[in-house]
């Protein structure tokens, strides 16, 4: 009876050592599978929030015109509009005389140089933040002052231009 219980002990590890054999290859499968399913998975919500986004602009855009359509057909309303556009025209050409002195211009074109320098180092301070998230992997930064701030990126889905 020892002969036999032996003999099937021998039998259970021979067979559980094919196992670990045959499985060795395989252990990194599942993985990929279940790595390829939530891609999978991903990329369809993403489709499916494009596509509700997509209906819900729509839906936005009709109820837009019915409410604006509201003030439009008011007959009161409408009166007010016109000498609130009066009065527009009358604000936009003082406007214009005060702007066309020069030294407004001066101060108009560096109020331009100053936007433009603001967002060239904007999009350098984003680049240099996106780096040193890279390679630190922290998401907050302590400034000059010693204020802790929070890193923060950001992604946008525009449609492509299609070129014929």
């Amino acid at each position: 009876m020892d002969d036999q219980n032996n003999k099937s002990d021998d039998v259970i590890e021979a067979d559980a050592n094919a196992v670990e054999e045959e499985t060795e290859g395989v252990a990194t499968e599942p993985q990929a599978v279940g790595e390829a399913a939530i891609l999978l998975n991903l990329k369809e919500m993403i489709k499916n929030y494009i596509q509700s986004l997509d209906k819900l602009r729509e839906e936005k855009k009709k109820v837009q015109e019915m409410y604006e359509d509201s003030f439009v057909n008011n007959p009161v309303y409408r009166e007010n509009a016109e000498k609130a556009k009066e009065a527009v025209k009358v604000k936009a050409t003082t406007r214009q005389q005060i702007a066309s002195q020069p030294s407004v211009i001066s101060l108009g074109q560096k109020v331009k140089g100053l936007n433009s320098d603001i967002k060239e180092r904007q999009v350098a301070l984003s680049d240099y933040l996106l780096e040193y998230q890279r390679l630190t992997g922290a998401n907050e930064i302590e400034d000059a002052q010693g204020q802790i701030r929070e890193i923060i990126n950001s992604a946008k889905l525009i449609k492509r231009s299609v070129r014929k």
